[in-house]
């Protein structure tokens, strides 16, 4: 006989239902937001948790908890040998299954992916400029990320989203350009303001672009009229009134992380590639689920960790406050 679903609301009241899981730190990208300017140490294959482990914290989260969403993420989850593998497993919990990927190699991945059971995927796009994106990315891998969003159109992922992070005289510049290929492609496409998570410390908050700025470019070019409130969502969206609203593009979204954060309705927490418990990307605390597992605790004492980190999860994350502390990790070790 199961277990009674017992809702997860933390002491700010809000309902917990989404998992971020990380399945690896490595990326065959080196973005300078994302990760130190210095070489990678990646974790030892021995911290990183098995799809035994990552399926089993997954299960409690659906089974016991109500979740009805969840993320893989990384690194670069491709990077995963046998990914699709862990996608069936999860698609067997009959959840929202999704996830981000810079498709550089999506390609090669799609059909099984799909044939697994993911349904959505985020692509990281930050430039449509081949030399701007191998200066961002430290590779010329341009035209595999083009050849992967084509992928996941043609393999019926739905929705695809592209998630672009903007910096101010990085590619501001570009706002119109990426907009319009989203419309052309028929993706939305997701700005997202810049964060304090890049691996080299080089971030300002003169550099983030914010939401207000960016909806009021898009609406120089196009008429715009905004979607309903977000709800549990990060991104704020809006529609192009000049194309049909069934049409896949129709739709553009801003993540307002620092300028109109989404923390008074956070519905997520992190799962890290090495089994770390993260209740914000900003958090600053962990919880160890692989160390618990892996020394035997059973399924209600896991349960009570989870229960006991939520019930520590921030009202929000503090970015433009002095008090605001990085976190230790980097984005590609947090997962995205």
């Amino acid at each position: 006989m199961s277990e009674p679903v017992t809702p997860l609301i933390d002491s700010f009241g809000r309902m917990v239902t989404d998992l971020r899981i990380s399945v690896t730190d490595r990326c065959n990208f080196r973005c300078v937001y994302c990760m130190p300017d210095e070489p990678m140490t990646w974790m030892p294959r021995s911290e990183i948790l098995t799809f035994e482990e990552i399926t089993r914290v997954a299960s409690i989260c659906v089974e016991r908890f109500g979740f009805n969403g969840i993320r893989l993420t990384g690194g670069e989850p491709l990077l995963r040998a046998n990914i699709d593998g862990l996608v069936a497993r999860l698609a067997r919990l009959g959840v929202d299954l999704a996830m981000t990927t810079n498709a550089s190699v999506l390609r090669k991945h799609a059909a099984r992916l799909a044939d697994a059971g993911l349904t959505r995927l985020n692509i990281s796009l930050d430039t449509l400029d081949r030399d701007k994106f191998a200066r961002l990315t430290n590779r010329d891998d341009f035209a595999a990320v083009l050849d992967g969003i084509q992928a996941a159109i043609e393999y019926g992922f739905n929705p695809v989203k592209i998630n672009t992070v903007i910096e101010r005289g990085v590619n501001n510049d570009e706002i119109i350009a990426l907009a319009r290929f989203g419309r052309d492609q028929g993706v939305e496409v997701r700005f997202i303001e810049f964060m304090p998570l890049d691996g080299s410390d080089s971030w300002q908050r003169a550099k983030v672009v914010g939401q207000d700025e960016i909806v009021e470019c898009l609406g120089e070019v196009w008429p715009l009229e905004p979607v309903a409130q977000r709800g549990t969502a990060p991104a704020s969206r809006w529609r192009y009134t000049d194309l049909p609203a069934d049409h896949p593009g129709s739709l553009v979204g801003v993540v307002p992380t620092v300028t109109a954060p989404f923390c008074e309705n956070c519905d997520r927490i992190r799962l890290t590639a090495d089994g770390q418990l993260r209740t914000c990307l900003f958090a600053t605390d962990e919880f160890d689920l692989r160390g618990a597992m892996r020394r035997g605790e059973s399924d209600d004492q896991i349960a009570e960790r989870i229960m006991a980190a939520v019930s520590t999860k921030w009202a929000g994350h503090q970015i433009d406050q002095v008090s605001f502390v990085r976190p230790a990790r980097p984005m590609s070790q947090i997962g995205g």
